[in-house]
């Protein structure tokens, strides 16, 4: 019988959960309401999804564990939960709860470790042990993987790079505390911002802004397309900024190549119209290529949480 792994990702709408194989294979997976407000209540709903998903779903295989992805700062060594997000901490030895409420090992990271994990064993990882995932979506992350290691920091805390300043004469202010990072301008709620900002200097625009809702990215993209001047000075400050930050990880983790993720990733369209803001000389060493994940943006950190756990049970040490 297949060994395999109960894998559970959390995210800021949903918990999914599915029964995953060692080659990725997800045999069967359902969605359930999550919560982020805190880590007690998220643990809570977690604990009851899993529940539920054990008493509707037959399990094909032979379940050996539990990964699970979460959003935040994870040790996962010890199994903790530390945050969500500075101003929302209460750490928690997740996989310790998990493991005593339903007798299986459990491991724990955080979603977009997870996600670089999937990448290592399922995606770009097989071509070559040095690459950069980096996510672009409502925020900004990414993580280093060096000679097939997973790059974690002393605080677990490396590959926050939506921190990363680009442009040094910004008045922009980030929640960090810095001015001018890149997540202020490049992630979706970034441009959203950047597009309310600048709208009241271009009325004639063909976007709509409404108190209350979030201009998205494909609306942004379809402005961009049709030559808008408000959509086009915030795309393409985007792309100036994504650039920069690009480039600035080349410089320091030297990969071989660059996998993008995210939702503001996802159909190619932004990577597309990105290369043309990139130094030849900078890139000349990604040798493997620059793309978005080949893998299903809706199921990486499901296959990261999956991976994690067959890599620990096997006693793989995933990071450096």
């Amino acid at each position: 019988m297949t060994q395999t792994v109960l894998a559970v990702d959390l995210g800021g709408t949903k918990i999914l959960i599915g029964e995953v194989t060692p080659a990725g294979e997800i045999l069967t997976s359902e969605k359930y309401p999550s919560t982020v407000v805190d880590q007690r209540s998220a643990t809570e709903k977690i604990k009851a999804a899993i529940k539920n998903y054990l008493h509707h779903h037959s399990i094909q295989g032979e379940l050996i564990g539990i990964g699970m992805c979460v959003v935040g700062r994870v040790d996962t060594d010890r199994g903790q939960w530390m945050e969500i997000h500075p101003g929302l901490s209460d750490p928690i030895f997740l996989a310790d709860e998990i493991t005593q409420t339903f007798q299986l090992p459990c491991w724990i990271t955080n979603d977009v470790s997870g996600a670089a994990l999937a990448e290592s064993i399922l995606g770009i990882g097989q071509e070559t042990g040095n690459f950069v995932y980096i996510n672009i979506g409502t925020g900004i992350a990414a993580r280093v993987v060096a000679d097939h290691q997973l790059i974690k920091g002393g605080n677990f805390n490396a590959g926050e790079v939506g921190h990363m300043v680009v442009d040094m004469r910004s008045d922009d202010l980030c929640t960090c505390g810095r001015k001018g990072c890149v997540e202020l301008f490049a992630s979706g709620l970034g441009m959203h911002n950047q597009t309310v900002k600048f709208a009241p200097d271009y009325p004639n625009t063909m976007l709509t802004i409404e108190e209350g809702k979030r201009v998205t990215f494909q609306e942004l993209i379809g402005a961009y397309e049709a030559n808008d001047p408000l959509a086009r000075k915030v795309v393409d400050q985007a792309l100036q900024a994504v650039a920069a930050l690009t480039m600035n990880l080349i410089r320091v983790s030297d990969p071989e190549a660059i996998i993008f993720g995210g939702g503001v990733m996802n159909d190619g369209w932004f990577l597309n119209h990105l290369v043309t803001f990139l130094n030849a000389k900078t890139i000349r060493f990604i040798t493997k290529g620059m793309r978005v994940t080949t893998l299903n943006p809706n199921e990486v950190a499901l296959k990261g949480a999956a991976t994690l756990a067959f890599m620990m049970k096997k006693g793989v040490k995933t990071y450096a």
